[in-house]
């Protein structure tokens, strides 16, 4: 038997663990939200840092990576005793199909099937990790401030959204965030000019914008 993990988040460029094989490719029918709270990694019980989900969205594709873990029972146990304590707050494990063509229409034909992905239960009574969805000034705000024993909220927010761009699949909802946050940010003077920005390779159109523009983004934490 062999193990399939798709990441959507940290697990991008951080998974952690013994695999075998990589790959780039996308689920369909979910996207990625920011709405699961997080209490002891990048936040506290006080003040719960918020980090990415999957939301259940006819038609919407969320791309990220899916890793292997072969060599036998004992190997795949390792991982996903591995995964299970690190996405403890994910109460859910999903089986979905695997794309890696860029055709993302519904005609295109699953590469992998049975691949597992860490999900959470939408409710804010069965799930006590889940925060729900808040605006998007609000999210970035408590985003901005919010840390814990493995660093700060907006690095994780930053680094999925340069993981993004490095995998050349970037997260419109996921820069529109990242530079809400920016503007919550009071970086000293010399930092920033230490900061080049990234011009995104995609026409981002806000959802308060009417206008499509092409954005500028500092990789910082």
């Amino acid at each position: 038997m062999v193990l399939w993990v798709f990441g959507y988040g940290s697990l991008i460029w951080n998974p952690g663990f013994d695999f075998d094989e990589k790959l780039i490719g996308y689920i369909k029918d979910y996207k990625r939200v920011f709405d699961l709270g997080c209490i002891d990694h990048r936040g506290t019980p006080e003040h719960p840092a918020r980090t990415c989900t999957l939301e259940e969205s006819t038609g919407a594709i969320c791309w990220g990576a899916a890793y292997c873990v072969r060599g036998g029972p004992e190997k795949e146990k390792l991982a996903m005793e591995y995964l299970e304590g690190r996405e403890c707050e994910y109460d859910l494990k999903t089986l979905v199909e695997f794309y890696t063509e860029t055709d993302t229409t519904k005609q295109s034909k699953p590469i992998l099937t049975g691949v597992i992905v860490f999900t959470s239960t939408p409710d804010k009574l069965s799930n006590k990790y889940y925060l729900g969805p808040a605006p998007m000034e609000e999210m970035a705000m408590q985003i901005a401030t919010a840390s814990g024993p493995c660093g700060n909220n907006r690095e994780y927010l930053f680094k999925l959204e340069k993981a993004m761009h490095d995998i050349e699949h970037e997260d419109e909802y996921v820069i529109e965030l990242a530079n809400e946050v920016r503007k919550h940010l009071d970086l000293p003077k010399e930092v920033k000019a230490l900061l080049k920005p990234v011009v995104s390779r995609i026409s981002i159109k806000s959802h308060s914008q009417a206008h499509v523009s092409t954005l500028q983004r500092v990789f910082a934490s």
